[in-house]
């Protein structure tokens, strides 16, 4: 008992000097990032980027769409011919540290197979390593079926609450982010990291009635999160991968982008640690204009990594010509319709569509789970932004 409390207390110090440093302290470039002019050197050799947040309709989350017993190429292969019949050219795959853990070498074959299948379709993703988004204790095996109604109600996070306030577990998360970011570093068929979604998302919305919510999510999460991420960064770009490296803020604050004093720390270390900048948009055509203005005055490439949620007044047909003349990449959330249900809105969190309630109009996704388009016109309009006949 000594000897193990010794431990912890050592651990403990360790953590406190090792997370120590607050964002504020990071110069306006962090140490290694990309210079203004290699992105912008970057961005000049890529087309008009537009893809979707990719699950295949197989899988409920990132697990089931990698693990071997549920991984499914086959589905994937027609689902990405799909894509690449109407003109896109990325998409945003997340990825996850349990996969890894279970079996480096199989994730990796497995990886290497799907990008294969990407590179066939002129496809080159944006992996995303991290994710703070939805259920926090995440555990490898058969996935659960989706809540009848509920928009995705099977994602998890990663790393999960468990691994992420542990520090015992870094040196784990540490091996992780090396290993993929090295076994890809030069390949071409990746378009970029990504490093961490949301990574300050909370998930106060996403359990059901709010008054009969669980607090499932640390206390310290935000600050826990935000003292991690310049190590992410770190680890990624110190086996010097040729792929930019970036990690996007999700919340538009009115004009606090255009002004750095104003920024969230957690923001700051995303701005100040992004080769690429990136953001999430699901909002008006008109702030989609202002929050690409004010994301511009740090002189970098942009890309929306995630947009279109047709009941917030985000669309195909208004923000696709607005970005193609900004060059600024699009990536919208979901394509074909499976198990994630995030055609389903944002209030089914709440209200789970049972019982023979439909939404009036499907949030996220273009096609239907049939493989027939949702909605033609915006085929049509993703296919005139890529000049696609």
């Amino acid at each position: 008992m000594i000897r193990q409390s010794l431990s912890f207390t050592l651990l403990w110090l360790w953590s406190v000097i090792a997370f120590a440093q607050t964002p504020a302290t990071l110069t306006s470039s962090a140490p290694g990032r990309w210079s203004a002019d290699k992105a912008k050197a970057w961005s000049a050799k890529q087309p008009f980027l537009v893809g979707s947040n990719y699950a295949p309709a197989y899988a409920i989350n990132q697990l089931e769409m990698f693990q071997p017993e549920t991984f499914d190429l086959a589905a994937i292969d027609k689902e990405l011919a799909l894509a690449e019949s109407i003109g896109m050219n990325t998409m945003r795959v997340f990825l996850h540290d349990l996969l890894w853990q279970q079996d480096p070498k199989g994730f990796t074959t497995r990886l290497n197979q799907f990008l294969d299948v990407c590179a066939k379709h002129k496809i080159r993703p944006m992996l995303v390593l991290f994710d703070s988004c939805w259920h926090p204790y995440p555990q490898l095996g058969k996935q659960p079926e989706p809540t009848p109604g509920v928009h995705n109600s099977g994602w998890v996070q990663a790393p999960g609450a468990a691994a992420l306030t542990d520090v015992s577990q870094y040196p784990r998360l540490e091996a992780y982010v090396k290993g993929v970011v090295s076994a890809f570093k030069n390949d071409n068929r990746i378009l970029m990291w990504d490093l961490w979604n949301e990574p300050d998302n909370t998930n106060a919305t996403s359990y059901g009635e709010k008054s009969k919510k669980e607090n499932l999510e640390p206390k310290n999460k935000v600050a826990v999160v935000t003292n991690l991420l310049p190590r992410v960064f770190e680890w990624a770009r110190s086996v010097n991968p040729s792929q930019p490296l970036t990690s996007g803020p999700w919340i538009v604050r009115g004009n606090e982008w255009a002004d750095p004093a104003k920024w969230f720390p957690i923001e700051r270390v995303q701005f100040e640690n992004s080769d690429v900048i990136t953001f999430h948009q699901y909002s008006t055509p008109e702030n989609l204009e202002k929050a690409i203005a004010d994301l511009k005055k740090q002189g970098r490439p942009i890309i929306c990594t995630e947009f279109m949620a047709r009941g917030a007044g985000s669309k195909f047909q208004t923000h696709l010509p607005i970005a193609k003349r900004e060059n600024v990449g699009m990536i919208n959330w979901g394509f074909v319709g499976g198990k994630t249900q995030t055609y389903l809105p944002w209030d089914s969190w709440d209200k789970p569509y049972t019982g023979g309630r439909e939404p009036s109009i499907w949030f996220h996704e273009v096609y239907k789970t049939d493989m027939t388009p949702y909605d033609s016109t915006e085929i049509t309009a993703i296919k005139a932004a890529m000049g696609k006949k």
